[in-house]
């Protein structure tokens, strides 16, 4: 039996849609990750083949403000989830980079997070690998579903409202539909190894920007509204975002035999869901 924390975020849901009864869901309401007793005592009485971590503090620019909660969830809950979980897949970030790469990161490139949100998601991954038994982690970047808030989302409702929208140009990663790192990450559970612990990158396949992104939304979508680019310095946002992170995916491929779809297809796949 697993357990999926985050059940009721973009991944969990997914997961959800997959997993159905193999697995165990809980969100906040049913378990605080951050207090390390509840924790202990939890996998104590409930002991889980695997713990697949989808909780996360993912409001980048609040966490500029908000420290302490973003390292409680991203750094302190996946310590106490490794230290007494036997086998964890835990669910990191591109925003570990600094993006200034001009080639896909590998697992073993430099990591220099510019953002809150980057260096607590960072610290929790160091707390995973140093803790776990056995660790998966998978970093991932520019994920969204039909679930909970998210960049498709937040176009296609104001496509419908406006004629025109303004999107960053010089912000280049990969779109990923949650369903398909779900299904990467149920590929992956039966051929994890004991005592492994390694890092992974999955993404969709392919390359864009969000302004690349917000068109192709409009155009699979039938809405009617142009979208310029203009560039980050014009759109200011609290936290600094990688300006290239996209993610070489030769290593999770190779190790667990994943096929990779097109992030245009990704989109046209959960914009059907809608």
């Amino acid at each position: 039996m697993f357990l999926v924390t985050g059940c009721n975020g973009q991944l969990g849901t997914a997961l959800q849609s997959l997993l159905k009864d193999k697995a165990v869901y809980i969100d906040r309401e049913e378990l605080d990750l951050t207090d390390e007793e509840a924790v202990k005592a939890y996998l104590a009485a409930n002991p889980f083949d695997c713990i697949i971590n989808c909780a996360a503090y993912t409001a980048v620019d609040k966490a500029e403000t908000d420290e302490e909660n973003a390292r409680k969830v991203n750094a302190l809950a996946p310590l106490y989830l490794a230290k007494y979980g036997k086998k964890i897949v835990h669910i990191s970030t591109d925003y570990v980079f600094d993006g200034t790469n001009h080639k896909p990161y590998t697992e073993e490139d430099e990591t220099k997070p510019v953002s809150v949100y980057g260096k607590t998601k960072r610290e929790g991954e160091l707390n995973v690998i140093n803790n776990a038994e056995t660790a998966i982690i998978i970093r991932t970047a520019w994920l969204y579903s039909p679930h909970g808030g998210n960049f498709v989302k937040t176009m296609r409702k104001l496509g419908e409202q406006r004629d025109s929208l303004n999107v960053v140009f010089d912000q280049v990663g990969t779109p990923t539909n949650a369903y398909d790192l779900a299904e990467a990450i149920v590929t992956a559970l039966p051929q994890i190894k004991d005592g492994e612990k390694e890092i992974f990158h999955f993404t969709d396949e392919g390359v864009c920007s969000w302004y690349d992104f917000a068109t192709e939304i409009m155009e699979q979508s039938g809405l009617n509204c142009k979208v310029y680019p203009i560039e980050s310095k014009d759109y200011p946002t609290p936290a600094a975002r990688p300006h290239y992170s996209v993610l070489n995916k030769a290593k999770i491929k190779k190790r667990f035999n994943i096929n990779i779809p097109h992030w245009k297809e990704g989109l046209r796949k959960c914009l059907k869901q809608f």
